[in-house]
């Protein structure tokens, strides 16, 4: 399969614009809702409707006869998936859509250093850990500017880290995936654990946090739900899983940049979000880090090619 998958062309690069924009609106839409229904809600609901139809996909597809192998790790994956977005619900409460949409998107840096721990195959090489002592160093700038001891501050510092662990949570799920039985399973497989899994755990904690009861089904609240749950966790998961079987991973890494950058946006041009020097220079920073981490053969090309070296 990897031998015919080819170099990113036109139609792949139009397609990861729209999946970029839509990744990169949908922090902006579970702060937009919050008021009405509470992010972890928001989450489970998404969760919830997005694993219903993949189970549906599954069913006439086909893929149940894996999942006596694979359970374990579709239940370990499930469990971070679902961490990953509780970090994200109550981060977003604390911190901005913007912060978030570039504290999110760390995620490639932990998984580049999971799989050089696990998997001896795929050893980081010095291009990548350069990128990732950039990408520690945007963040550490980036925290600067909410170092204070005024309250609103503070909250918003929590909530950065809050967004690093979610990071951290997404990379992890991928190093999970591709150190275990499930790198073999079926995509849909792989993606119904993460959302089955996801659902439970966090309508468990919307119940015993009480957050359970903080809904209300006003226009805002139902069409972020829908959004998440059908555009962004279903059609938009399956798109980018069928762009991976056919083009070079590398290449789409590159294009997937544009979504904190959509996220930035959106949060400043719809939420009316303000942006500190001190996070602009960390974001490029990490920007910068995590494309020499997910596209190291790309950005070694480029050198060459600067250096007259092709």
């Amino acid at each position: 399969m990897s031998a015919t998958r080819r170099s990113a062309d036109g139609f792949a690069l139009q397609v990861m614009m729209g999946l970029c924009l839509i990744w990169g609106v949908q922090q902006v839409m579970i702060k937009w809702a919050a008021p009405d229904i509470a992010p972890v809600m928001q989450a489970a609901g998404r969760s919830g409707i997005s694993a219903l139809l993949v189970g549906l996909l599954l069913c006439w597809k086909g893929g149940w006869d894996q999942v006596g192998s694979t359970w374990r790790g579709g239940l370990l994956a499930g469990s971070l998936f679902g961490l990953e977005f509780l970090f994200i619900s109550e981060g977003l409460q604390l911190t901005t859509a913007a912060h978030m949409s570039v504290f999110l998107y760390t995620a490639p840096i932990f998984t580049a250093l999971g799989v050089n721990w696990l998997l001896p195959s795929e050893r980081l090489r010095p291009v990548q850990w350069l990128g990732i002592f950039l990408a520690f160093i945007g963040i550490a700038i980036a925290f600067a500017g909410g170092v204070s001891w005024d309250n609103l501050d503070r909250r918003m510092l929590l909530g950065d880290a809050l967004g690093v662990l979610a990071g951290a949570s997404w990379g992890a799920t991928t190093v999970v995936v591709r150190a275990s039985r499930l790198s073999e399973a079926p995509v849909t497989l792989t993606l119904f654990y993460q959302l089955i899994v996801g659902f439970v755990g966090l309508l468990l904690i919307a119940i015993l946090s009480g957050q359970v009861g903080h809904v209300s089904l006003t226009t805002v609240a139902v069409a972020s739900v829908l959004f998440q749950g059908l555009v962004v966790s279903f059609f938009s998961y399956l798109t980018w899983f069928w762009l991976l079987r056919r083009y070079l991973a590398a290449n789409l890494a590159v294009f997937s940049f544009m979504t904190p950058l959509f996220g930035v946006t959106f949060g400043v041009v719809l939420l009316g979000e303000e942006l500190s020097l001190n996070f602009i220079v960390g974001a490029v920073l990490v920007l910068l880090g995590i494309t020499f981490v997910s596209a190291e053969q790309w950005v070694r090309r480029r050198l060459r090619k600067a250096l007259g070296q092709d």
